[in-house]
């Protein structure tokens, strides 16, 4: 039996299925983007039932949601009807998860939530089911084929909704201009919440560990005030301060390559004019995406006016744990 073949299938058919959820988004998204968005301003919660693999699907929905600043609780649904429905207040919204969309317990909520006025987002595949019928919106999940080759255990049917799900969430978090500043304030733990929460002045080589020289240093003086501060890279600043490029190890190698007699030559010849740089107030977070954007090791940090201030490379978040 050739196992990869039959993993690929899978993937193939969950990929086939996503495709088509894809071709049909339409204006029923936009309209559950209002009613969560609307919500969330209002400060209601957000009310995610499901039951079974939609109930899996609704905790991530919670966890993801919640994790982005919108508050959320998942509402068991065998216990809401025996006093957890304490927890729905007026002016919350319910997001309903089943892919028939005739699950028993959860179309019994369904008058409860009339009842508080509260509009009911269903994310189903059944669009002529009592669910979708009873719902404020519907998002429509439905797949022509399960990956399970019996097409009988929910495998395409939960992938798709929780793609959904997450763009959904990703949607709404954009709607709402939730920043990173904000994404730090709920994680603060590990290595993303220390690269969220430091900012790139915390972690910048400056004074003694920044080797700052002008176009007109020779590249032995150069080298000398790169082993002097225990860097790997030099900052070239012009006389009134601003940033004229830099001179790394990198830049030394490959110019000796093919002059070994340039340690007389400044190192305007040789230096990288231009470079990364990035602002000290700015998180650590972003020196991540910038030395993955660039592929860089190292990252010159100025200050408002443009002025270079400090230096960042990837040794200095490995030793701060921030990656």
């Amino acid at each position: 039996m050739n196992y990869p073949e039959k993993a690929r299938r899978v993937i193939q058919l969950e990929i086939d299925e996503l495709q088509r959820l894809h071709a049909r988004i339409d204006e029923s998204f936009s309209h559950a983007i209002n009613l969560l968005l609307s919500c969330v301003r209002a400060r209601g919660k957000l009310v995610v039932c499901g039951v079974g693999k939609s109930g899996s699907i609704g905790r991530k929905l919670a966890a993801t949601l919640n994790s982005t600043g919108a508050t959320t609780v998942l509402l068991n649904v065998g216990d809401a009807l025996h006093g957890d429905l304490g927890v729905i207040d007026p002016g919350d919204l319910a997001i309903l998860l089943s892919y028939s969309g005739e699950t028993s317990e959860l179309l019994d909520l369904l008058p409860h939530f009339r009842r508080f006025d509260i509009p009911v987002i269903a994310i189903t595949g059944g669009l002529q089911s009592t669910l979708a019928k009873n719902a404020s919106v519907v998002l429509d999940v439905h797949v022509t084929q399960e990956a399970c080759p019996l097409n009988l255990a929910p495998t395409s049917s939960t992938t798709t909704m929780l793609v959904l799900c997450d763009a959904l969430a990703m949607a709404l978090l954009e709607a709402r201009g939730f920043q990173s500043e904000d994404f730090a304030k709920l994680h603060p733990g590990g290595s993303l919440g220390r690269a969220l929460l430091t900012r790139v002045s915390d972690v910048m080589r400056s004074g003694d560990q920044l080797a700052t020289i002008r176009p007109e240093t020779i590249v032995r003086e150069a080298l000398q005030a790169m082993t002097k501060a225990r860097s790997g890279a030099a900052v070239v600043a012009h006389m009134d301060g601003t940033l004229a490029g830099v001179f790394t190890h990198g830049d030394f190698v490959r110019a000796f390559q093919r002059d070994n007699a340039i340690s007389e030559r400044p190192v305007s010849e040789f230096m990288t004019p231009r470079p990364v740089s990035i602002e000290a107030g700015k998180l650590a977070a972003e020196v991540l995406a910038t030395l993955q954007h660039f592929r860089v090791d190292d990252i010159v940090v100025v200050d408002e006016s443009g002025k270079p201030v400090g230096m960042v490379d990837t040794q200095d978040l490995t030793r701060l744990r921030l990656i």
